[in-house]
């Protein structure tokens, strides 16, 4: 088994391959993270891994607060995640390279990262000034019918999309904006529907690219079914894509 040594960046939301993940970070140990990202040259990759918190498991506070504002905050690297960090985080993440890691005048950082390949937690190391963990890159399997899936998950994605855009909005999207590639199409689209984060760590987690098509047709028309009767949203409520904030 080929493994990697990456630094770890946990958060509340799946980064899922192919996919662009803004980041404005201001703790210490993520700073740390980019600091250290900024020493690779310009024409080597700044990766790190991303993992999704499990729930239950939240982020220390940065600063005291309510309710005891005597309180202090705990600090280090796996501050917030228990003693066993490892045991905090979903399994399966996604390795991020950093194209832009640009360091504001107040010492914090603004990222803007792309998601590449998927990655199997093998352990947690919480001795530096930030988390690093040892990785397994995961293959991406087609599976079986990938294909036409595909076909049946981009048909099923344009009705999604007219649901929730509203039928007097312009889609979102063309057929030529559509990429036919069964992977990409099953990122990009469990990337773009509105479910939870557990729903779609379950999407990152498939075991092949027609599993995760099959999960999602599932999905989309169980959805596409919810919003029928509800009132139209705007087309910006599904582009719109939120800085993450470790």
């Amino acid at each position: 088994m080929t493994t990697v040594r990456l630094p770890l960046f946990p958060l509340n939301s799946v980064l899922f391959p192919g996919l662009v993940l803004p980041l404005n970070v201001f703790e210490e140990r993520y700073r740390a993270m980019m600091r250290e990202l900024l020493k690779t040259p310009e024409d080597e990759p700044r990766r790190f891994a991303v993992v999704t918190i499990r729930d239950g498991h939240e982020v220390a506070p940065s600063a005291p607060g309510m309710p005891d504002p005597t309180a202090v905050p705990e600090r280090g690297p796996a501050a917030g995640f228990g003693a066993d960090p490892a045991k905090a985080f979903h399994g399966i993440g996604c390795i991020a390279d950093a194209a832009t890691v640009r360091e504001r005048a107040d010492g914090t950082f603004e990222v803007l990262a792309t998601g590449t390949t998927r990655v199997r937690l093998v352990s947690v190391d919480a001795s530096g000034p930030f988390l690093t963990a040892e990785l397994e890159e995961l293959p991406e399997e087609p599976g079986d019918e990938a294909g036409a899936l595909a076909e049946g998950v981009l048909r099923a994605f344009k009705q999604y999309q007219k649901r929730l855009a509203g039928a007097r909005e312009r889609s979102l999207t063309t057929g030529a904006d559509l990429p036919d590639e069964p992977s990409v199409v099953s990122y990009l689209v469990a990337a773009a529907i509105m479910l939870d984060t557990p729903s779609k760590q379950r999407l990152l987690q498939a075991p092949d690219t027609a599993s995760r098509l099959r999960e999602e047709l599932k999905l989309l028309r169980s959805e596409t079914a919810i919003i029928r009767n509800l009132p139209s949203l705007p087309a910006s409520e599904l582009t719109r894509t939120p800085t993450s904030l470790n």
